[in-house]
């Protein structure tokens, strides 16, 4: 019986710690821009620090986008190669080969 009661109450407690999560100034919990500044207000920052906060985040983002543009540049480079390969009848590494090789003969 009393097991029943105590995952009940666990149960319970879950709950309330869920519903508490959702209401928090958590920057985790935050999804939108109006939880984003929600939190930013319950920093109490001074302008200044916020200005250094504001740098660091468009660095951020910035070197975030460069190394998704690289990233899909590099899908788009590995299929080219794919079908490269298909084209030719060749494995994917037999094309890479030699393209290893071409770039070896003209140096």
């Amino acid at each position: 019986m009393t097991t029943e009661i105590d995952l009940q109450q666990a149960i319970a407690a879950l709950d309330e710690y869920g519903y508490e999560k959702k209401l928090s100034t958590d920057l985790e919990q935050a999804r939108n821009k109006q939880q984003m500044r929600k939190y930013l207000d319950s920093l109490d920052y001074s302008v200044r620090r916020m200005e250094f906060l504001q740098e660091a985040v468009n660095e951020w983002v910035a070197d975030k986008k460069a190394f998704l543009a690289q990233k899909e540049s590099i899908q788009t480079y590995k299929t080219k190669v794919i079908n490269l390969s298909k084209e030719l009848n060749l494995s994917y590494n037999e094309v890479l080969e030699i393209m290893a090789g071409l770039d070896t003969r003209k140096k």
